[in-house]
């Protein structure tokens, strides 16, 4: 009979640099039914995400549990409107796009910096160096969790967004971009389908205190 965790590590997981299928009706830990807006699970050390009911959450959001390779996703989403990230610095990430994340991947011990693209999510070599000048002056990067939570970052003609947002919805901006991509600059399907993304994640998003380690 297989434990918990092998069960969790061999059914239907989904590859984070993969655009996510419709999601599983049931969990991929225990089988039962799921609700709507379900919490995911992190496997670290393969870097994938799996459907879980909110037992199976509860189970993982122990710290140690599984041996620290499972963790579930936090739901908390954190603003910090006084970040500035200039266009010289923005250059120095080698995005080539206005929308990004930021991790810290416990596996490999760096910083990761992701985009969405027409092929997925696609990965940008991040230099510590250049982390610490783009975002390590953000209120929100030392309270980043690593594998579970990210920076994302949003500029605009407005200005730019810096928030903290679970992992899980950076993959699910990745998948709906790549759905709706169309030409050169995604087209304006894309476009206002991340408007749409972003409005719904400054609704949530709560802005801490200057005094306030989130």
């Amino acid at each position: 009979m297989h434990t918990a965790p092998e069960r969790l590590a061999t059914t239907g997981l989904r590859r984070f640099r993969e655009p996510a299928p419709p999601r599983s009706e049931r969990c991929e830990l225990c089988g039962q039914a799921l609700a709507e807006g379900h919490r995911h699970l992190v496997d670290t050390e393969v870097r994938v995400l799996a459907c879980a009911c909110q037992g199976c959450a509860m189970l993982f959001d122990r710290p140690g549990a599984a041996g620290g390779r499972f963790r579930t996703v936090p739901d908390r989403y954190l603003a910090d409107p006084d970040h500035c990230l200039d266009d010289g610095v923005w250059e120095t990430l080698q995005i080539p796009v206005g929308t990004a994340f930021f991790f810290r991947n416990a596996a490999l011990d760096r910083l990761v910096a992701l985009y969405p693209s027409p092929a997925g999510a696609t990965e940008s070599e991040l230099d510590p160096r250049t982390w610490q000048e783009a975002l390590g002056e953000s209120h929100l990067a030392a309270s980043l969790r690593a594998d579970i939570e990210a920076l994302l970052v949003h500029r605009s003609a407005e200005g730019t967004e810096c928030f903290l947002v679970p992992i899980d919805i950076c993959y699910e901006l990745v998948g709906r971009m790549r759905l709706h991509w169309q030409g050169f600059d995604g087209g304006a399907e894309a476009r206002a389908d991340l408007e749409a993304f972003f409005a719904h994640v400054r609704e949530r998003a709560r802005t801490p205190r200057k005094d306030e380690r989130p």
